[in-house]
């Protein structure tokens, strides 16, 4: 939009601190109930007004059933305004409500399921969010736009990760849009009564890129090496029990910043993401379990050395089928809008999955991981652990 744009340019000639007043004032430029149809016009004064980016602004109710009454506003000149709805802050796999001023002069308000970033991914009149029976609404009052529509939210979070875009180009006459001029994605915590906002656009982003790096190199990369060594380089003793307990500590260590850092990012964005953060609480669970088991150890001649091995044995190979499991859902849920994250932990889970493959026939024929001795299974070093 040519207006929107200006702003930009208006930014640079008046500063930052003027351009912020500019934009605070659209709060108080026009009495929404004049125009706007009810409900929107009973509640629409009484609402918060939050600046959001550029010259958008936000206006919202939430009453005790979770049902949001929004109002977003912004500068318009031709093209289409969206506003979206994400769980992760990005948009791919969010749903959105996009609002235009046809060329003739008709108001469309449509919902939309952003499936990934090509045109065709993106779908109208579908998409999660659940609209009320109040109709959505357009309007265009003096240079603004406002979109007015009501949404259900199965569970009252305060804080939420919305998308804003805008385009100059009009959509298709099927309602397919032009791609975005310019989006962001901003928090808001819809839990104070301005509205306090913060931007994730590149800090949310670099977070996750450090917990997946983490959580690949720990649980995708680490551990599985710890893994295979303790079990197919027996016949190296004691070198195999040095490197598997190395190895294992530093892919535990890993593990436990991928955590940390996601906590850190949940706390940021509050993403709906259960099943994900579910597995990663049990995955440091058990990590942790294994980390003390190793401290109480049992010496290899006690009856209770037996007991300990199927512990270490199993909770490892649960360890590492969840840990794989949740890898590949992270990268799903992060809806990244590059195929290298995929790529990548492909051939890592592949190459792992083969040389396991290959060992575990080379083993099954007695050319590797045989202890010398005729020593039980798992018990050819006083000191050895059970993988």
């Amino acid at each position: 939009m040519r207006t929107l744009l200006g702003f930009y340019i208006l930014c640079l000639l008046l500063g930052q601190d003027l351009a912020d007043d500019v934009t605070q004032n659209l709060c108080f430029t026009n009495r929404l109930s004049d125009f706007l149809p009810p409900p929107y016009s009973n509640i629409s004064d009484s609402m918060p007004c939050t600046p959001l980016w550029n010259t958008f602004v936000l206006r919202y109710s939430e009453n005790r059933e979770n049902v949001m009454t929004i109002i977003l506003s912004a500068l318009y000149t031709t093209g289409w305004v969206g506003v979206g709805f994400s769980r992760d802050g990005r948009m791919v796999g969010s749903s959105a409500m996009v609002g235009w001023i046809s060329k003739k002069g008709h108001a469309k308000i449509k919902q939309y399921y952003l499936q990934g970033t090509e045109r065709d991914q993106v779908v109208p009149d579908q998409g999660e969010l659940q609209l009320q029976k109040v109709p959505p609404v357009v309007a265009l009052h003096g240079a603004m736009i406002y979109l007015a529509f009501q949404v259900k939210f199965t569970v009252r979070v305060p804080r939420r990760a919305v998308i804003l875009a805008f385009s100059s180009a009009y959509p298709s006459k099927l309602g397919r849009l032009s791609k975005h001029d310019d989006k962001t994605t901003v928090i808001v915590d819809f839990s104070k009564a301005n509205g306090v906002t913060s931007s994730i656009q590149t800090t949310a982003s670099s977070e996750k890129t450090r917990h997946g790096v983490m959580a690949i190199l720990g649980w995708g990369c680490l551990l599985p090496l710890g893994a295979i060594l303790a079990r197919y380089l027996r016949h190296r003793d004691p070198l195999w029990y040095y490197l598997h307990i190395c190895i294992q500590f530093t892919g535990f260590i890993f593990g436990l910043a991928a955590v940390i850092l996601g906590i850190q990012l949940y706390n940021r964005i509050q993403p709906d993401i259960p099943a994900h953060r579910g597995i990663g609480i049990f995955l440091l669970s058990l990590s942790i379990l294994q980390v003390l088991a190793f401290f109480v150890r049992p010496h290899k001649e006690t009856k209770m050395r037996r007991y300990w091995n199927w512990h270490h044995h199993w909770i490892g190979r649960i360890s590492l089928f969840f840990g794989a499991v949740n890898i590949v859902l992270g990268i799903r849920m992060a809806n990244s809008e590059e195929d290298g994250w995929k790529i990548g932990y492909g051939f890592v889970l592949s190459v792992t999955l083969l040389a396991f493959l290959v060992l575990e026939i080379l083993r099954i024929r007695g050319s590797i991981g045989s202890p010398s001795s005729h020593t039980p299974p798992f018990e050819t070093h006083s000191s050895s652990t059970t993988v």
